[in-house]
């Protein structure tokens, strides 16, 4: 098994406002892809819980994006093994790969996404990393724009992330950012609806307290690392950080700013979607009462003001919610 995954001390971070209008490349036009064939023109690195599944729907309906029929692709994460025990169903970086091309295979539409489930394929059967094979990846694409929408991204220690700025020196980065109080349960949440650990009494501070403490939630729940992790690698033009309060309250704007930095036409519409369509509105959720949301917001309290301070935004009015 590889090296377990340390979260990295905080590090002063500036984040552009999102509302600030991205370098325009003079080598595309609106809409289509400056990379080419080859290749992702973006990563969307989290976080989980963030709004993810949201903007893959949206691109995926948008006619200036093609978006490949699996929304995680998780490749990256073959280059290490999370501290997930090996007794869990999967790993984070895959599990089963034919399963998911399987299921992604009943809700492709065109040749393009066969073609990339095929690829796909083969490419994860093989243990060794090869870059420019999963660059290849995107050829389906055509002209059009596309990238990789794989949360577990954040997760992903600083020389993986060296290794892909390295590669894809052009590629644009996003990452939407929630309050870790809520993130962190709603990732609970979705282990129990999932199966993944067994459903506790959520009401039992101690109980609470051992699922936060799970490594695999732990390092998923500290945006003001992940941000600084990620941005020791990239240019300030190419990374962009975004936030979850938006999507609840002006899904609209936030829409257009990450499609207007991702190099597409905000004003054009994706599909029948509203922009505050949301497909898990009526999942089951696990009961968050006042007490245990005090507990969890004393158990965050650090991260809660660090992300004040470092993420800016929405996030200077986090620790407010709780009382710091």
């Amino acid at each position: 098994m590889g090296p377990l995954l340390m979260i990295p001390g905080n590090t002063n971070v500036t984040v552009a406002n999102p509302s600030v209008r991205s370098l325009e490349t003079p080598e595309a036009a609106p809409g289509t892809s400056p990379m080419g064939p080859a290749g992702p023109d973006f990563f969307c690195v989290g976080a989980q819980k963030g709004g993810t599944g949201w903007l893959y729907e949206q691109l995926r309906s948008h006619p200036d994006f093609w978006m490949p029929p699996v929304k995680e692709l998780h490749y990256f994460d073959r280059l290490w093994r999370s501290p997930r025990p090996r007794t869990s169903s999967r790993f984070l970086f895959a599990g089963k790969t034919e399963d998911r091309v399987r299921g992604a295979r009943q809700n492709a539409r065109d040749q393009r996404d066969q073609l990339f489930l095929d690829e796909m394929e083969k490419l994860f059967a093989r243990p060794e990393i090869d870059l420019e094979d999963y660059a290849q990846l995107f050829a389906s694409k055509g002209s059009l724009l596309s990238g990789d929408i794989t949360p577990g991204y954040s997760a992903l220690p600083d020389e993986i992330i060296e290794r892909i700025a390295r590669f894809f020196p052009a590629v644009k980065v996003l990452f939407l950012a929630r309050d870790p109080v809520e993130r962190a349960w709603s990732q609970l949440s979705m282990w129990v609806r999932h199966g993944r650990i067994q459903r506790f009494d959520s009401g039992d501070l101690d109980q609470v307290t051992q699922n936060l403490l799970r490594p695999e939630v732990l390092v998923r729940s500290h945006p003001s690392k992940i941000v600084a992790r990620w941005r020791r690698h990239l240019p300030e033009a190419l990374f962009r950080v975004y936030f979850f309060d938006d999507l609840k309250h002006a899904p609209g704007p936030l829409r257009q700013s990450i499609i207007q930095f991702l190099g597409g036409d905000p004003l054009k519409k994706s599909g029948q979607l509203a922009a505050d369509h949301n497909s898990k509105a009526k999942q089951e959720r696990l009961e968050l009462t006042d007490k245990v949301r005090a507990h969890l917001a004393r158990f965050f309290e650090h991260e809660l003001k660090t992300c004040a301070d470092e993420l800016g935004g929405p996030a200077r009015e986090w620790p407010a919610r709780y009382g710091f």
